[in-house]
């Protein structure tokens, strides 16, 4: 196809079907009829020679066509939406919603301080709290479903280079267990009774095994792994009542455990810290609200000078140019 002949208008529609995933929501989002929008897209179709989108139970799920357009138009509409809107986002006046992909851990953190600090100053903003995935984090962002994503990334989940990340805070971990566990007295948490002790751990979709079991095995180590959920407030109910342990961010113990059911203690073996980052897509990168949004995130939750060191020992000393 010939790009001089393409009504960019179209491009509009493209984009709305892709975030909408339905005809029906793309055309109250474009402010346009239904049957306007299935005409654009039948002229879409014609243009690209694909199908570009097909049904999906009530909604409509793009082609590979369309989703390899999606990368290079998302950013482009994105870049000149950003140059046109306002260069400034002002809180107290806007309507806005942002959604933040995170685990039970993270939003337990960071969604009670979001709330604390903007219902009163910026009332009309709307915060939502979507289950972070850890490997479809990269996709949720791609597709626009999210604004961002909070959580840690080890090196099997990097994500690609149009992702941008920042760091924010490390997660102190310890070996957690219900109060008047028989490991809670001083000196019975040996190297050999921690292993071969009953743990559970937190295994978020798309994780082949916790990072902690690939830290042991990286030291020809292997503990006694009974119990795996894929959320942390699960995991203290189960600690509270039972025997099991678990190598767990050390916070819990006040935040998961009731009434100081929950103790924490120093693990014979400590994996490597872990870092809990920011990620956002490359198209947001100058977009106001979006800009603002990030901003709040590291000036309430960032540690100072996290960022510099982790970019430092990634050049193996050198600082970035």
């Amino acid at each position: 196809m010939s790009f001089r002949s393409l009504d960019l208008n179209l491009l509009k529609v493209f984009e709305a079907l892709m975030t909408e995933g339905a005809v029906t929501r793309a055309a109250t989002k474009l402010s346009l009829t239904q049957p306007a929008v299935s005409n654009a897209l039948s002229r879409l179709r014609e243009a690209f020679d694909d199908p570009l989108f097909v049904r999906n139970g009530a909604g409509v799920a793009p082609t590979q066509r369309a989703m390899a357009l999606w990368g290079p138009v998302g950013d482009s509409l994105s870049r000149i939406r950003a140059a046109l809107d306002e260069e400034t986002f002002a809180p107290e006046r806007a309507e806005a919603s942002f959604s933040l992909s995170m685990s039970d851990y993270v939003a337990g953190l960071v969604m009670p301080r979001l709330i604390g600090r903007f219902s009163k100053g910026a009332p009309r903003l709307q915060w939502h709290a979507v289950p972070n995935t850890l490997l479809d984090a990269p996709a949720l962002l791609e597709g626009n479903r999210v604004d961002c994503v909070i959580g840690v990334y080890v090196n099997e989940t990097l994500p690609p280079a149009h992702i941008r990340s920042r760091s924010l805070w490390t997660v102190d971990y310890a070996c957690l267990m219900r109060r008047g566990h028989p490991l809670a007295a001083p000196g019975r948490l040996t190297t050999k009774r921690f292993l071969n002790a009953s743990h559970v751990d937190i295994s978020l979709a798309g994780q082949t095994q916790p990072s902690f079991d690939s830290f042991l095995a990286s030291r020809g180590l292997k503990r006694n792994l009974v119990t795996t959920v894929n959320h942390y407030t699960v995991a203290c109910e189960i600690l509270c009542a039972s025997d099991l342990i678990a190598v767990l961010p050390r916070d819990l113990c006040a935040r998961g455990g009731k009434n100081g059911a929950l103790v924490s203690l120093r693990a014979p073996l400590e994996a490597p810290d872990r870092v809990v980052s920011l990620l956002w897509h490359q198209r947001n990168e100058t977009a106001p609200a979006h800009r603002w949004l990030r901003a709040q995130l590291v000036d309430m939750f960032a540690t100072p000078g996290l960022d510099k060191r982790e970019k430092i020992a990634a050049s193996g000393g050198r600082r970035d140019s």
